[in-house]
């Protein structure tokens, strides 16, 4: 049984909600609601892969359009000790989960000016979100093989926040035409 897991009911609107297979989890948007819901149903059921869809802005200015596999995840929203931005006091800088894809940047507030995603440009990202890091972490922590497919819903620049509301649906849809082709239901 895999675990198809959504921050947001936005983009769960194309997937039906019984998909052969595969259990659903709405996890909350954040890292902490994120990391909560999933420690919960990995402590409750076992599961054989972790398939997490979802919006994400593009902050490489090369990265068009479209659904892309998570490789890495970043924080973009804490300091280490050191005032390292990027650094996490206790929990590791990077995250890796696949050995081709993009790596995320993840942070408790949705970026949506030029100025934060210089900055966040610096830490080698190229896209933006707020749970990636977190569901990865936990399913590390379990074991659990984890995939992220995240969609492109904006470019993290300003008006980001009101894009993202227009096109969720659309890119819910585009997720759910890559679970059918990737397995096939």
């Amino acid at each position: 049984m895999k675990l198809l897991v959504a921050a947001h009911a936005s983009e769960f609107v194309a997937f039906e909600p019984d998909i052969p297979g595969f259990d659903r989890l709405l996890t909350g948007v954040g890292k902490i609601p994120a990391a909560y819901a999933l420690t919960r149903a990995l402590c409750e059921g076992t599961y054989d892969e972790i398939v997490v869809v979802g919006t994400a802005g593009a902050i490489d200015p090369d990265l068009e359009g479209g659904i892309y596999d998570i490789s890495a995840t970043i924080q973009h929203d804490v300091k280490g000790l050191d005032g390292a931005f990027g650094q996490h006091v206790w929990l590791p800088a990077r995250v890796d989960i696949a050995t081709e894809g993009v790596v995320i940047a993840t942070g408790d507030h949705f970026v949506d000016d030029a100025d934060a995603v210089a900055l966040i440009r610096g830490l080698d990202a190229r896209m933006v979100d707020m749970e990636s890091y977190a569901l990865a972490w936990v399913a590390q922590q379990f074991d659990v093989p984890i995939r992220i497919l995240r969609a492109v819903s904006d470019r993290a620049q300003d008006g980001a926040t009101e894009l993202w509301d227009d096109v969720v649906e659309r890119c819910s849809h585009e997720l759910r035409a890559k679970i059918r082709e990737l397995y096939g239901v």
